[in-house]
């Protein structure tokens, strides 16, 4: 497959799993509010798990695949994570500031900053073995427990908005999951094959197009829901839609390819331990002083978020592409730009510190 048409096909393929993932969400909801499970619970894991549909099909295709195919199945759930905290939250404070709610403070970012280390730490050896996977997914299984007995302890902050045309037949709900279900299938397979081939061409890793063209395409579905909620006013469903998004990545994604990979365990490229999962854990931890502080994710602090992926992308593509350009870009950033970030936070701590101790 020549290079033009590998890059249309990585296109095509991001397309197709976009579609998939809304038919996917739209059925599933359906059928589960029609089967008179609660709107809650709905909201807590057919929603969620419908827009990390598109990032768990192409991992476990990837995962199927074998070879170098392998690499993208880690690399698209870590870049997927940074692509979520830095462009999706930053681009909808952009659009308007998001109000944080406690909750989020107070459980589910720390929640996601200690999964984030715990995976960071398992895969330490370069490999997510099969008993890492499977706690994992018991993890999964207590925080969505966890969840839905908390949200009903609080169901003015977890309340599920659903569109009035999300509740008809049952047939055409089944109709849309399937539809929605095969899409995200073909849709997977067309964006590896094409991710895969275009990798090879251009001389690039898999993990490189994993961390960077795959997760963002998969994460298509967080950016337009987060968006489209930003614009509406619904800060709180934009926020919970990438922490809740990214947890799933970590611990079902992961969780599963870890799992399915059996003895051999998910491989994992030293590099993305080194570099990339380190900067997946920052990110969580830049979230929380950033929530904390004022209440709200300022525009300001959107175009910090959006500014810091740029210089994690353009790090990327040195490093790829002219590898002694990059060493002296990651000094600049690391001397130059690092220590005017953790100064702003600080800043912004100690702000909010001072107006808290005036009331």
């Amino acid at each position: 497959m020549p290079l033009l048409p590998s890059l249309v096909a990585i296109l095509a393929g991001i397309a197709v799993l976009f579609a998939g993932g809304e038919l996917f969400v739209a059925g599933a909801t359906a059928i589960a509010l029609l089967l008179g499970i609660p709107q809650i619970v709905v909201g807590l894991t057919v929603v969620s798990l419908g827009t990390s549909a598109p990032e768990l099909f192409v991992s476990l295709l990837a995962l199927l695949k074998g070879g170098e195919a392998t690499a993208l199945a880690a690399s698209n759930v870590v870049g997927s994570n940074i692509f979520n905290v830095l462009v999706v939250l930053g681009l909808s404070a952009l659009v308007m500031p998001l109000r944080v709610r406690s909750r989020l403070v107070r459980r589910d970012v720390p929640l996601l900053i200690a999964v984030s280390m715990a995976v960071w730490g398992m895969a330490s050896g370069s490999s997510l073995t099969w008993q890492a996977g499977l706690a994992l997914l018991v993890g999964l299984v207590i925080n969505t427990v966890w969840e839905i007995r908390t949200a009903r302890e609080h169901p003015e902050e977890s309340q599920l908005e659903v569109d009035g045309d999300a509740v008809g037949l049952l047939s055409p709900a089944l109709i849309r999951l399937l539809v929605g279900l095969a899409l995200l299938v073909v849709g997977s397979q067309v964006l590896v094959r094409g991710a895969t081939t275009a990798a090879v061409m251009l001389g690039l890793s898999q993990t490189l197009i994993g961390l960077t063209i795959v997760a963002a395409g998969t994460s298509l579905p967080e950016l337009v829901t987060s968006l489209v909620a930003a614009y509406r006013g619904s800060g709180d469903l934009a926020i919970g839609n990438v922490v809740g998004s990214n947890l799933i990545n970590l611990l079902l994604i992961l969780g599963l390819c870890a799992l399915a990979s059996g003895p051999a365990g998910l491989a994992v490229d030293p590099l993305l331990v080194q570099r990339d999962l380190p900067v997946m854990v920052l990110t969580s931890l830049a979230c929380l002083p950033i929530f904390w502080t004022n209440g709200t994710i300022t525009r300001l602090e959107g175009g910090l978020l959006v500014g810091l992926y740029a210089l994690y992308l353009t790090e990327q593509l040195l490093s790829s592409t002219v590898p002694g350009a990059s060493d002296g870009y990651r000094q600049v950033v690391l001397v130059g730009v690092m220590p005017l970030v953790l100064v702003f936070l600080v800043w912004q701590v100690l702000a909010w510190t001072r107006v808290r101790l005036r009331r």
